[in-house]
């Protein structure tokens, strides 16, 4: 079960305020790659040798790495404003939301932001779900994943979070076995849009994991200023239709023979919940 949308908000347009513009491009850097031990950070992030707070211009004079004082301190600023995260030596994009645990009838899991070493598993798991036909953008979605380099991007262009529902083993083993996505784009006419997916894995459906993640997605919309959040799927999805309809979804509308899944012409079902 898989089921993709557009949101109606402000999330593509995040306020990113620096300090400097050496904080800046240590941010950016980071964002752009996904993650990224403070070292490599370092050696990226080149200054004019004449003047240390100015970024060089290649071909016109030495460049020099910071002083490691001074980038520790530039970094450690950024992290304690929010921006950045550091786990197991790396730096990443901190996500602004929590981790909640749920039970379900013989498992707990817990629901949270996705972390830059989940982005290879998420992938993974949108392909499988993609794999089973009934969907249509999902595999889109994990090609976008792999391709940028980043699991969760916050910059002026773009903006993309990703929750997961990862399993806890009675062995305290983890395993993602759900995903919720939403992105927007800065584009003048689309700037008020974002595409949300959810997913869970076959073999862990019926359990209520796919509702949580949904209305995960659904809070997180909501604390960006969303309005209403559409969905578009297949008419042959009917357990995303299923999904959809139990949590107050309304059907707006249905165009003709708008997919083509498995070698038949399959209908776009266009559904729709406001968040004011």
């Amino acid at each position: 079960m898989s089921v993709r949308g557009v949101l109606v908000c402000d999330m593509a347009t995040p306020q990113l305020e620096f300090d400097s513009d050496v904080a800046s491009r240590i941010y950016r850097y980071v964002e752009r790659h996904g993650s990224a031990t403070r070292e490599e950070v370092r050696d990226a992030i080149r200054v004019s040798e004449s003047a240390e707070s100015k970024p060089a211009r290649s071909g016109t004079e030495p460049s020099v790495r910071l002083p490691v004082a001074e980038f520790n301190d530039r970094v450690d600023e950024l992290k304690a404003e929010g921006h950045l995260t550091e786990r197991d030596g790396k730096l990443a994009v901190e996500p602004d939301a929590e981790s909640r645990t749920h039970e379900s009838d013989d498992f707990e899991y817990e629901v949270r932001p996705a972390r830059e070493s989940d982005r290879e598993s998420v992938a993974a798991l949108i392909r499988e779900v993609a794999d089973e036909g009934g969907i249509v953008v999902d595999e889109r979605v994990a090609d976008a994943i792999e391709r940028d380099g980043a699991l969760i991007r916050r910059n002026e262009r773009e903006s993309r979070m990703v929750f997961v529902a990862e399993r806890i083993g009675d062995d305290a083993s983890r395993e993602i076995v759900g995903w919720v996505s939403l992105q927007g784009f800065e584009l003048p006419a689309r700037e008020h849009t974002a595409e949300l997916t959810v997913g869970v894995a076959s073999e862990y459906r019926e359990r209520g994991i796919g509702g949580t993640l949904l209305e995960r997605g659904m809070a997180w919309a909501d604390s960006e200023d969303c309005v209403k959040v559409y969905q578009s799927l297949p008419a042959t999805n009917e357990d995303a239709l299923e999904l959809l309809d139990d949590h107050g979804w309304t059907r707006e509308a249905t165009r003709a023979d708008h997919y083509k899944v498995e070698g038949d012409l399959v209908d776009e079902v266009q559904m729709a919940k406001r968040l004011d």
